[in-house]
């Protein structure tokens, strides 16, 4: 489900009920263990995490007038999802999350690339995900990008 919001607040605004409480959570604590440098914004119609374009100039390869994305999440019909691109790029903290994972939810893990499903919104390991967020700065990130994307 993408919903048409101009802010965070107001995409939260527009949610069902049984999910305003475990988004503004995610919202919460990513916000307080995201690094520096990192812009929080409405993101392909969801709540998102940029390198903003003062701090990286060239912006998104494949649309370079938008900032540069790192980390999202929404609700969709059904899940609660996460999109990392950390985990998606860097081997070592896609194995890490892996590993943790299991301390954190008695549920499967549901993961594709860089998404990760929270069906069941009473599981979501709000505490893992910001550890997950703290992982990487603005810099690491840049290089990172740029050692994947530009050639």
């Amino acid at each position: 489900m993408q919903y048409q919001a101009i802010s965070p607040e107001d995409y939260i605004s527009q949610l069902p009920e049984d999910r305003k409480e475990p988004i503004k959570k995610l919202r919460n604590i990513i916000n307080k263990n995201l690094p520096k440098g990192f812009e929080e914004t409405m993101s392909y119609g969801m709540i998102g995490y940029v390198v903003p374009h003062a701090v990286y100039p060239a912006g998104y390869h494949c649309t370079p007038e938008l900032p540069l994305p790192f980390m999202s999440f929404a609700s969709q019909k059904n899940s609660i999802n996460v999109y990392h691109m950390g985990v998606y790029a860097i081997k070592e903290l896609y194995d890490w999350f892996v590993t943790e994972y299991p301390k954190h939810c008695k549920r499967k893990l549901d993961m594709g690339k860089s998404c990760i499903r929270f069906k069941y919104i009473d599981d979501i390991p709000y505490e893992l995900i910001g550890e997950l967020a703290s992982k990487m700065t603005t810099e690491a990130w840049i290089n990172i990008y740029e050692k994947n994307i530009k050639k």
